[in-house]
């Protein structure tokens, strides 16, 4: 009897050895790399931000001239370059208001940028008395272009800038106060919506894999706003704010809101 438990507690003692020679060798879940992620998406944003310089430097320079129908035509198109790669832009918390601020977000004294300029030619029906606003605005975008390539850009900065794309479109661009004087808020929407579409794309290999029906999800919701955004299309842009009706605002402003809701969950990609 003695010798049988002996020999009960030799095998316990190497079959414990062997389990955990077994889980020695079993490695470890490989933790997602996101550095090809965040390399596409710098990729993707300052090409959108190497544009808005060239184009900003096109609507200046109708300002400077003096050409107010060309540098109206140019407002609308060139601020989405901006809006698509804001995650990235909103970074340097001293440019962004200098170049997106909007009335009464600054001082008096020193607001300046597109909105200002956007008052004058909208509201005013000038680019007279503007000329300066513009020539410091193509400063601050150059300066802006320059500080770009400092940024680090995170697997954790896409997941929250994707969500921040559609709660600042869901929280106060939808009521018609971004471009107050020229009414050209859809073209932010789409901007803003394209711009966290696109960290979607970039991150959703990872989340099929962490959630397939979540996934699904955010795509099916992205479809319902594009649906939205493609009946108010006008030519190569957008209808006017002031055309929309109630019922409009409140379907863009569920839409929105229901896509945010399930894109707010994709960092769960992060926790591997």
């Amino acid at each position: 009897m003695k010798q049988a438990l002996l020999m009960t507690g030799a095998l316990a003692v190497v079959l414990a050895g062997c389990s955990e020679a077994k889980q020695a060798e079993t490695p470890a879940p490989k933790k997602e790399n996101f550095d090809q992620v965040v390399e596409d998406y710098r990729t993707y944003a300052i090409n959108e931000i190497d544009t808005f310089v060239r184009e900003t430097e096109k609507f200046t320079d109708a300002v400077q001239a003096g050409k107010l129908e060309e540098a109206k035509a140019l407002y609308a198109p060139t601020r989405m370059y901006y809006e698509r790669a804001e995650p990235i832009a909103e970074v340097f918390g001293d440019l962004d208001p200098k170049i997106d601020a909007r009335a009464g977000d600054v001082k008096a004294s020193e607001w300046g940028g597109y909105h200002r300029i956007e008052q004058g030619l909208f509201e005013k029906g000038t680019t007279k008395g503007y000329e300066a606003y513009a020539k410091q605005l193509m400063k601050d975008v150059h300066l802006l272009r320059a500080k770009v390539e400092t940024v680090e850009v995170t697997p954790e900065l896409l997941v929250t800038g994707a969500t921040d794309l559609l709660n600042e479109v869901s929280t106060s661009k939808v009521t018609g106060e971004e471009d107050r004087y020229s009414h050209t808020d859809l073209y932010d929407f789409a901007a803003n919506v394209e711009g966290a579409e696109k960290i979607y794309e970039l991150l959703n290999p990872a989340l099929k894999k962490q959630d397939a029906a979540l996934s699904k999800e955010i795509a099916a919701r992205f479809k319902d706003v594009h649906a939205l955004l493609d009946a108010k299309k006008k030519g190569d842009g957008y209808v006017l704010y002031t055309s929309l009706s109630k019922q409009d605002v409140k379907q863009m402003s569920v839409a929105i809101n229901e896509l945010a809701e399930p894109l707010s969950k994709m960092g769960i990609v992060l926790e591997g």
